[in-house]
């Protein structure tokens, strides 16, 4: 029997080559059984006439099929359904009834998933006025070196690093190039075994908390602060104690007495922006001796300084071993990588590694050797500038904006960065004001998100500029301005 060439349709909007349209085509009716073994696919010539392809595009397609053994192959008869195709196994789930009769909050609470992080659509890129932090901007990412360091990392010659199961080790030429490329930059010296790699910076936060908190230990952070940070706390059960920043960051005096863990973010503070000056950072570090406590610094953003120099991390001026440093390569490469690294103490990164080993083992191999060759062909320095170079160009959009509609900046960064916070008049609620916007296309993150529970004021909120189009800034701007103009007491329109 043949399988007609109307058996295949291309849809809108899918996420990869024509070839690999076709592929997957093909595979799916198979797998799904409406393709029998035996049975005879259309021709190429007709199946590239009946999509309204190229014909050498659907022989690609039919040559990789017959290499997973999809397809074979008969000569001058065609491509056929293979007798040996992969097939779903025939299983079919029991009926059960909706709904468990499992009491889950007794049994498990929700000591997880009580905690509220920021929320943002899943298809921000849709919206045209996407000022939102952290997501990266296509048009700015170097695509076709990262592919071309992807295959190499997927090379012969690189079998093992993609294969093999690491243990509890990290990829060697990476962790080589952190130490020579990433960490001067910071002004931090280390050795390999005192660096290890992360799922991303929350990762290593949770790491480091884990390790370094029980129930009931007293840790202290910035108010507001990273909100991924404070539920990682209130997860471990720590006695959390909040400390009120101002324009120059965490004030060391403000640090409580009998604290064990001071979490901060010294150079670029989040949400603020705010920069910690040197003296404050070596008068924490003084309190760190006295009292015996340790400093987890977050350095997240310190390459996005491109209005002058990042100050030195707070890990460079560290000569006790307490500074625990986080980085990731999050913000200058993408989210989605899931890549970061804690730079601390050999002692420490040994007991790091053994929680991470029996939790995940290690970062992908590939994902690793990737990274590694980014850098060592100096695609990531040009990122890195190319990045800046169009920040720098955003930032000043957007301050034009800001002042011609008169918002208020409340911390705006001296290095850089990539984002604003922002302060409404007192009598608007920013949780209603990003309702209000968000069916015009904005949208913006309310602040109290931020803020420690029952301290939160309700007119902050965060603009970012790393994901939005220069040109649609100021118009964005103007949306903002109007619906805050609009806003009543207690409301945001």
């Amino acid at each position: 029997m043949s399988i007609p060439a109307e058996s295949f349709f291309l849809a809108q909007g899918f996420n990869g080559t024509l070839q690999q349209q076709i592929q997957q085509m093909v595979a799916d009716g198979i797998l799904r059984g409406r393709f029998r073994p035996g049975e005879k696919m259309p021709s190429s010539r007709g199946l590239a006439r009946h999509l309204g392809v190229s014909r050498i595009t659907v022989t690609l397609a039919y040559t990789e099929l017959v290499s997973g053994d999809y397809l074979t192959a008969r000569g001058r008869s065609g491509y056929f359904v293979s007798d040996t195709a992969p097939t779903h196994p025939a299983f079919a789930p029991p009926e059960r009834p909706h709904g468990d009769s499992v009491d889950w909050e007794r049994i498990i609470g929700r000591r997880f998933s009580r905690h509220e992080l920021i929320a943002r659509p899943q298809d921000w890129q849709s919206y045209p006025y996407p000022f939102i932090y952290g997501q990266a901007d296509a048009t700015l990412f170097d695509h076709q070196n990262w592919r071309q360091c992807a295959l190499r990392a997927l090379g012969k010659r690189d079998f093992e690093v993609l294969t093999a199961d690491f243990y509890e080790r990290d990829d060697p030429m990476l962790i080589e190039y952190v130490i020579r490329s990433i960490l001067p930059r910071r002004g931090i010296s280390a050795r390999p075994e005192e660096i290890l790699l992360t799922m991303g910076a929350q990762n290593a936060l949770w790491l480091a908390a884990a390790i370094l908190l029980r129930p009931s230990s007293v840790a202290a952070v910035e108010n507001p602060c990273y909100p991924g940070l404070r539920a990682i706390l209130n997860q471990l059960g720590a006695d959390v104690r909040s400390v009120e920043v101002d324009g120059a960051g965490l004030p060391a005096e403000d640090v409580p007495d009998g604290v064990e863990v001071v979490f901060t973010t010294p150079s670029h503070h989040c949400p603020t922006n705010a920069t910690m000056p040197v003296d404050r950072r070596t008068a924490l570090l003084e309190r760190a001796h006295s009292e015996d406590f340790v400093v987890v610094e977050d350095d997240y953003e310190f390459e996005m300084s491109f209005l002058k120099p990042a100050a030195p991390a707070l890990k460079s001026l560290d000569h006790d071993g307490r500074v625990i440093y986080v980085g990731s390569f999050s913000k200058s490469l993408f989210p989605g990588l899931r890549l970061g690294y804690l730079v601390a103490s050999e002692a420490f990164i040994r007991e790091a590694r053994a929680l991470r080993a029996a939790m995940l083992r290690h970062t992908p191999g590939h994902i690793q050797r990737t990274v590694a060759y980014f850098l060592s062909l100096g695609h990531y320095d040009a990122l890195i500038n190319r990045l800046n170079q169009a920040y720098k160009r955003r930032r000043t959009t957007m301050d034009e904006a800001i002042a011609t509609h008169g918002l208020e900046i409340a911390g705006r960064g001296a290095f850089g960065g990539s984002s604003f916070w922002m302060r409404a008049p007192d009598h608007v609620d920013t949780d209603l004001l990003a309702a209000r916007l968000r069916p015009q296309g904005v949208l913006i993150e309310p602040g109290r998100i931020f803020f420690a529970h029952g301290t939160a004021p309700r007119n902050f909120y965060r603009i970012a500029y790393s994901s939005i189009a220069q040109t649609r800034i100021p118009e964005g701007i103007g949306l903002i301005s109007a619906a805050l103009g609009q806003s009543g007491p207690n409301q945001a329109g």
